[in-house]
């Protein structure tokens, strides 16, 4: 596995997003890394992310589904683009399938898988697991950040 997060990467000004933003101290600054040709990413669930006692809220999931898809659509980027500076995609659409409920307690791990990879598009299949059970699966179509976004 990678040593540094495909996060920790972005530039400041690019690194505060609520999902996984190095300088959002509020956020849920999720870390997401090469595993192989996959990535990973692992959360641990506190009281504030659950739905009802004992299950995590859907929305979390949701969340932890569209910032590792967007960070491994920036890591395979920048693996097709090794010379350019670190590239910043945002989420043109997002899908989440829950599968059964996801309990609270235990450590999460996202994977993502690259399903298609172009110069302004990537499309990254993820999921979900807790205690090795699948809980969720999602597909992220992120593109390239238009310059316009940036102040």
């Amino acid at each position: 596995m990678s040593e540094i997060a495909f996060q920790d990467n972005y530039p400041d000004e690019l690194s505060h997003c609520y999902g996984c933003g190095r300088l959002n101290p509020d956020g849920l600054r999720l870390k997401s890394y090469w595993d192989g040709d996959e990535t990973v990413a692992r959360f641990r669930p506190r009281s504030v992310h659950m739905a009802i006692p004992g299950y995590v809220y859907g929305g979390l999931l949701a969340s932890l589904i569209d910032c590792h898809g967007t960070g491994t659509a920036s890591a395979a980027a920048g693996r097709a683009r090794p010379d350019e500076a670190p590239l910043r995609f945002v989420t043109a659409s997002l899908h989440v399938n829950y599968l059964r409920p996801t309990p609270i307690d235990a450590e999460l791990e996202i994977r993502g898988v690259i399903k298609e990879l172009k110069e302004k598009k990537v499309v990254v299949s993820a999921t979900v697991s807790a205690d090795g059970k699948l809980c969720a699966t999602g597909e992220v179509v992120a593109v390239r950040m238009p310059e316009n976004m940036l102040r």
